[in-house]
C-alpha cells in the first residue's frame, strides 16, 4: 500500500469575510476577538474573529484555517486518519494519539475516520455520473467479512489510468446483480471495452451491455497452464482408453496440450484456427451419461472448445483502440491493484467490520487518497472540514 497524505496546516489569523454567514448580507461588521482552546499538534489557543449582521442581527464565528467550531484541529484529526489507514485500529490509533500527548478518544477517532470517509469526493456511483469518462472499463469483485459474513464489494477502474472510479456494497455475485451495478457505470463513463476475469457471469454481463469484453490474460494463463500440468500425465497413459476410442494417440495429445501452452502464451489473435483444429481432433469423444465421469478425450474436448470460444476475448487487447488512441494491456491488474492496496492491505490485520457502510467508507476512503499519488499526495484538509 502506498500513500501520501497531507495534513491540514493550522493558521494563525482569521480571514475576513465579506458577506453574512446566515443571509448572505454584506452588512456585517467586526463584533469581538475571542480566544479558543485547541488540542493540536502544535498550537494550544488561537483567536477567533465574531462578526455581526446589520441585517438579519445574528452573529458567526470565523476561525483561522485548520480550525472548527470542534475542540481539536484539523490536523490532528487528520493524524488520527492517518494512522489508522496506515494500519493501526481505532484502539491502537486512540492509545498512540495519546502517548504522544494528544488525548483522544477511540469514539472520537472512529468519528473523524468516517467522517472525513464519508466527505470523499468520487468514489461512489454519483460522482461517475458527474462527467467522468474513460473508452476501457474494467471491473472486478472481492469480499471482506462483515458481521461475520461475507460481503461483497464490487471494483470498477479506469483501465487507461488506473484509477479506481467506484466502490460499492453489492448483494450477490450472480450475474443479474453485477449487470445491476456495471449497466450505469458503464453508460455514463461511455465505455467501450469491458475488462474483467474469465468469470461467466461477467461474460453475460458484457454481452447484456453490448460491449466487446476482454478477458485478463493473467487469469486464463494461470489456469491453462494448472489444467495442462494436470492432464498431460493422464494423456501421456490413456488409462480409460478413451484417447484409442477418438484415434488420438497418447503422443499425439501430449503434443496437443503443449501446443495449446504454446498458443495461450504467444496470444495471436490468427491462431483461433490452430485451436479450432485442436477440438476438432477430439470432437468424437463420447459425452458422459448423468453419473459418469467425463472420460479423459472429453476433458480433453472440453478444453480446446473453452480455449477457442474465449479466444477472440483473450486476444483482443492486441488489436483493440480507444477513440484517441488508448491501449489496454489485456490483464485487469487495475482492479487487482485497487483490491490489493485499498481494500485487501487495510483489512488483513482486522477481524473484520461491523458495519457494511464502514467497510465501504474506509475502501473509499483509501482508494482516493491512492488515486491522488500522481497529483502530488491527498489532501486531508478537503475532507476534515
Amino acid at each position: 500500500m502506498r500513500l501520501h497524505l497531507l495534513l491540514p496546516t493550522v493558521g494563525t489569523t482569521s480571514p475576513t469575510p465579506q458577506v453574512c454567514r446566515w443571509c448572505q448580507s454584506a452588512q456585517i461588521g467586526h463584533w469581538q476577538t475571542v480566544k479558543k482552546p485547541l488540542r493540536d499538534t502544535r498550537v494550544e489557543q488561537v483567536t477567533a474573529e465574531r462578526y455581526g449582521c446589520r441585517a438579519c442581527r445574528r452573529t458567526f464565528r470565523v476561525y483561522p484555517a485548520g480550525v472548527t467550531h470542534a475542540a481539536s484541529s484539523q490536523r490532528l484529526r487528520g493524524m488520527a486518519v492517518l494512522l489508522y489507514l496506515l494500519g493501526l485500529s481505532y484502539g491502537a490509533t486512540a492509545l498512540a494519539l495519546n502517548a504522544f500527548g494528544y488525548p483522544w478518544s477511540k469514539s472520537s477517532v472512529y468519528d473523524a475516520v468516517q467522517a472525513a470517509a464519508a466527505r470523499v469526493p468520487g468514489l461512489r456511483r454519483e460522482a461517475v455520473f458527474n462527467g467522468v469518462r474513460t473508452p476501457a472499463l474494467a471491473g472486478d469483485l472481492t469480499s471482506v467479512r462483515c458481521q461475520g459474513k461475507w460481503l461483497p464489494l464490487g471494483v470498477t477502474v479506469d483501465d487507461v489510468s488506473g484509477q479506481v472510479l467506484t466502490i460499492d456494497a453489492l448483494s450477490g455475485e450472480d450475474a443479474a446483480t453485477l449487470r445491476a451495478w456495471m449497466t450505469p457505470i458503464a453508460e455514463q463513463v461511455g465505455a467501450r471495452l469491458l475488462i474483467t476475469d474469465d468469470a461467466d457471469s461477467f461474460k453475460q454481463v458484457a454481452a447484456a451491455l453490448g460491449l466487446p469484453q476482454q478477458v485478463c490474460k493473467a487469469h486464463v494463463v494461470r489456469n491453462t497452464e494448472a489444467l495442462i500440468e494436470a492432464l498431460t500425465p493422464l494423456a501421456a497413459q490413456d488409462r480409460d482408453g478413451s484417447l484409442a476410442q477418438v484415434g488420438v494417440t497418447p503422443t499425439q495429445a501430449v503434443a496437443d496440450l503443449a501446443q495449446l501452452g504454446r498458443l495461450i502464451h504467444h496470444r495471436q489473435p490468427e491462431d483461433a484456427t490452430h485451436l479450432l483444429g485442436l477440438h476438432q481432433r477430439y470432437l468424437g469423444a463420447r459425452v458422459p451419461q448423468q453419473g459418469e465421469t467425463a472420460s479423459l478425450a472429453y476433458r480433453l474436448r472440453l478444453l480446446f472448445l473453452d480455449r477457442w470460444t474465449l479466444w477472440s476475448k483473450l486476444t483482443r487487447y492486441r488489436t483493440w483502440r480507444g477513440p484517441h488512441g488508448e491501449q489496454v494491456d489485456g490483464t485487469n491488474n487495475g482492479c487487482e491493484r485497487g483490491i490489493g492496496w485499498w481494500i485487501k492491505e487495510r483489512y488483513r490485520p482486522m477481524r473484520g467490520y461491523k458495519r457494511e457502510q464502514s467497510a465501504v467508507n474506509v475502501s473509499r476512503l483509501l482508494a482516493w487518497c491512492g488515486n491522488q499519488l500522481d497529483r502530488g499526495g491527498a489532501d486531508l484538509a478537503l475532507l476534515l472540514r
